[in-house]
């Protein structure tokens, strides 16, 4: 396994910037006190092409590697598929996309809007991954995978090489510590390989959905239960072994947050700043919210939004009694 090095990521960003959006910082305001927090800054990449991060990772595959006649192939919760049909779609090339019967209606229908087909089927994200490695090893699709490849990691690392550069443009006080939502660990891992040693990185999974946590207690990837509101995105069932590397080199910490924590920064965000988060996208806001993680007195802390293919409606639902 090849080291992802910064070098690596700002080569990544050569090839992906003019196919991808620059996403804005926000400053955190009225919810600093919440927070617990000195400063807040939030990276908005749920602005990004189609609705998340994912498709920084998809245009790298696709645009670094050769793609046969028979197209792409991706096994997803929901924003890697979305992704990779948004990428496959403006590149030319066909695509075929697998997900779970958990995928929310909205991440069906935005992947199928982007003219990939879609094959549901198999209750976890675990089940529509071995259903497409079968389809891609019988028909040689390209298979671009949502977190454990180099092309991925490479890519997810460009979030933060971004935020670094507006931190600068913007002369503002360089970030201490960033929060980032972990299903697979790839967006975790390649801000960390860019920020490494320079900015503490700390993932945030759900605890019913916590596959780095237990591969870094256990010492290796191992299997573990998935049942979460934000499994459609932060559901993967094992660390992958080029994350996993990564993530106990360099990533400060994993840290756990109950569902009722996700659903309390989704609303927050919503209400303090009309920004409509999926469930996956607020759970780095959750570490603050539920004080899982508690910052030092000034600490600056950056919290990346990741992901916004949400049905705006959930987000106004109130709490059950």
């Amino acid at each position: 396994m090849l080291p992802i090095t910064p070098d690596a990521v700002r080569a990544a960003h050569e090839r992906i910037r003019s196919w991808i959006r620059h996403t804005p910082l926000l400053a955190g305001t009225t919810g600093d006190a919440a927070f617990g927090a000195g400063e807040v800054i939030f990276k908005l990449e749920l602005f990004q092409h189609a609705g998340s991060f994912k498709t920084r990772g998809a245009m790298n595959h696709l645009l670094s590697r050769t793609v046969p006649a028979a197209g792409v192939a991706a096994a997803s919760g929901g924003n890697h598929g979305v992704a990779v049909a948004f990428a496959a779609r403006r590149l030319g090339h066909s695509a075929r996309v697998f997900v779970p019967e958990i995928s929310s209606p909205v991440k069906i229908g935005a992947i199928r809007a982007q003219g990939a087909d879609v094959v549901v089927g198999g209750a976890r994200y675990a089940d529509a991954q071995a259903a497409c490695d079968h389809y891609a090893s019988t028909t040689g699709a390209l298979l671009i995978h949502p977190f454990d490849a180099p092309e991925t990691i490479e890519a997810t690392g460009t979030v933060a090489l971004e935020w670094d550069a507006d931190i600068d443009r913007l002369a503002l006080r360089p970030l201490d510590t960033v929060l980032v939502a972990s299903g697979g660990g790839g967006l975790v891992a390649g801000i960390a390989c860019f920020w490494s040693g320079r900015v503490k990185v700390i993932a945030v999974e759900p605890e019913g959905s916590r596959c780095l946590h237990a591969a870094l207690e256990a010492g290796r990837p191992v299997d573990v239960a998935v049942e979460s509101i934000a499994a459609d995105s932060l559901g993967a069932k094992r660390a992958g072994d080029l994350v996993f590397a990564i993530a106990k080199e360099k990533v400060a910490r994993v840290v756990l947050v109950p569902d009722a924590a996700i659903v309390s920064a989704q609303r927050l965000l919503w209400a303090e700043y009309r920004i409509a988060a999926e469930p996956g996208g607020a759970a780095a806001l959750a570490a603050l919210v539920s004080g899982r993680y508690r910052p030092s007195p000034g600490e600056r802390v950056g919290i990346l939004v990741c992901g916004g293919n949400v049905d705006p409606r959930t987000l106004a639902t109130p709490p059950a009694a």
